[in-house]
């Protein structure tokens, strides 16, 4: 899908610099010719200004699903629910989800081409437009709405794995703490001395898997 984003992204910048290059004036006079042309409809620039906010509405609407994955209890894999510290007191990522929805939501709606419209003016001279100044304006929306998606993604997937990285530093604690009880009973638990114990206490055998803490 990404790459069927990025084909319609590199796509839509070859008519870009295509249209660029050409001249729109009619006639074009060059030197002593004088030619008409008819590059002078914006119709090829409207129709590739629509196909990203297209884009932009799937990729956005694809990394909101992933967020919302990382802060479902049932589906995160031991993560806490919304990421929540202390999950039932404060939201975690819950509130940066919900905008996450809205923005998606709009960028669906962002997403209908406005080249599809046309309104005769000029006395029915102009009577069709390319309406391509519109698809600009909406694709500067739909860009500006794509960034904020993403980035709450990455926020999101940043603190998940922080999450992970605190999960595993608890686990060998707890790991050394009942190696060093067992090692030297009555001992408070705390790590055992590292330079004598470290090989004996974490490469003698596979750690076990790690439990949850004990409730206090």
């Amino acid at each position: 899908m990404h790459g069927g984003a990025r084909d319609t992204v590199e796509y839509a910048a070859v008519v870009a610099g295509r249209e660029l290059a050409s001249a729109v004036d009619n006639p074009v006079v060059i030197g002593d010719a004088v030619e008409s042309n008819g590059n002078f409809h914006g119709a090829p620039v409207a129709y590739v200004l629509d196909f990203p906010a297209i884009v932009a509405a799937d990729v956005a609407s694809i990394s909101e699903r992933r967020t919302d994955r990382f802060l479902d209890k049932t589906r995160s894999h031991g993560l806490n629910a919304f990421l929540a510290h202390d999950p039932g007191v404060d939201s975690g990522h819950m509130i940066a989800q919900y905008t996450q929805a809205a923005i998606v939501s709009e960028l669906k709606r962002l997403a209908n081409p406005a080249s599809v419209d046309s309104i005769p003016s000029s006395a029915m001279q102009e009577d069709h437009v390319s309406m391509g100044w519109s698809a600009a304006r909406k694709l500067r929306r739909s860009v500006d709405g794509l960034t904020r998606v993403v980035a709450i993604e990455v926020l999101t997937a940043a603190r998940a794995r922080h999450a992970r990285a605190a999960d595993a530093v608890a686990c060998d604690r707890r790991r050394g703490q009942g190696a060093a009880r067992r090692r030297h009973p009555g001992a408070r638990p705390r790590p055992p001395p590292v330079a004598r114990d470290r090989k004996p206490l974490f490469r003698s055998s596979p750690p076990a898997p790690c439990s949850p803490p004990p409730n206090p």
